[in-house]
């Protein structure tokens, strides 16, 4: 019988935020892969994250495997890779012992999860696995519905644009048209702020981190100062609308 690999998304945060096919999908898998945040050393640096956390609310802390994947690393790539190849030889490892190994990412496996390099060591490493994926609850999403703002309506594009890949970016995208959703922006929310009122976003604009949690905080994007926001941070700017109903069909 062939080994499977499922990517299960757990939502930003919220326990609450799982759909019932993810429970599921955890309950039945042999095995719970969550990821953490390596020490200087390589080695599993202790911190609980959001997608144990999440997990912890729906199986045993003994059926949970954590496995370093590097989260924290961006500028070594060669410390990041062989961060790669060693969860991937760890869950290999636990592919071949029990027959589906869950992997927990916050958010959707196929949207920037770290879910999408583990498949693709392991359709190398184990030939013939099995990968599926259960959606999840993206951060855009649950923000727009936290903060009321409305992320699409009628013939809109919305363009989500990851910041780690430079502020040029986010300008071009800004300067389009439709809803802009910025993620990972935390540690450039000065040169975000510029581009909002370089591009006339920045009234409607929202942003929000630790969504869910009891760090959370969601604020009108006018308040960015400049400082230093936490990694996984979420701007929405709203497409410019005229107030009528039905305005873009």
């Amino acid at each position: 019988m062939s080994s499977k690999l499922i990517g299960v998304g757990v939502g930003p945060g919220d326990p609450e935020l799982v759909t019932v096919k993810g429970v599921n999908a955890l309950r039945a898998a042999d095995v719970v892969v969550v990821p953490v945040m390596a020490a200087a050393d390589g080695t599993d640096g202790g911190e609980r994250g959001r997608a144990e956390a999440t997990v912890l609310h729906y199986v045993s802390e003994q059926k949970v495997v954590r496995v370093v994947f590097a989260l924290n690393e961006r500028s070594d790539r060669e410390r990041r890779e062989a961060a790669w190849d060693a969860a991937g030889d760890r869950v290999a490892g636990l592919l071949a012992r029990h027959g589906t190994v869950a992997f927990a990412t916050i958010g959707d496996p196929n949207v920037y999860s770290t879910f999408t390099y583990l498949a693709h060591t392991i359709g190398e490493l184990v030939p013939g696995t099995v990968v599926e994926t259960v959606p999840g609850i993206t951060a855009m999403q649950d923000l727009a519905a936290r903060s009321g703002a409305v992320l699409t309506e009628g013939t809109e594009p919305l363009t989500l644009v990851p910041v780690t890949a430079g502020s040029a970016v986010l300008k071009d995208a800004l300067n389009g048209p439709g809803t802009v959703v910025a993620y990972k922006f935390g540690r450039q929310a000065a040169e975000v702020a510029e581009a909002l009122r370089d591009s006339g976003r920045l009234e409607d604009a929202v942003w929000g981190s630790a969504l869910g949690l009891d760090a959370e905080s969601i604020r009108p994007a006018a308040d960015l100062d400049g400082e230093p926001l936490p990694y996984l941070s979420t701007l929405i700017a709203p497409a410019r609308r005229d107030g009528t109903r039905g305005g873009k069909l």
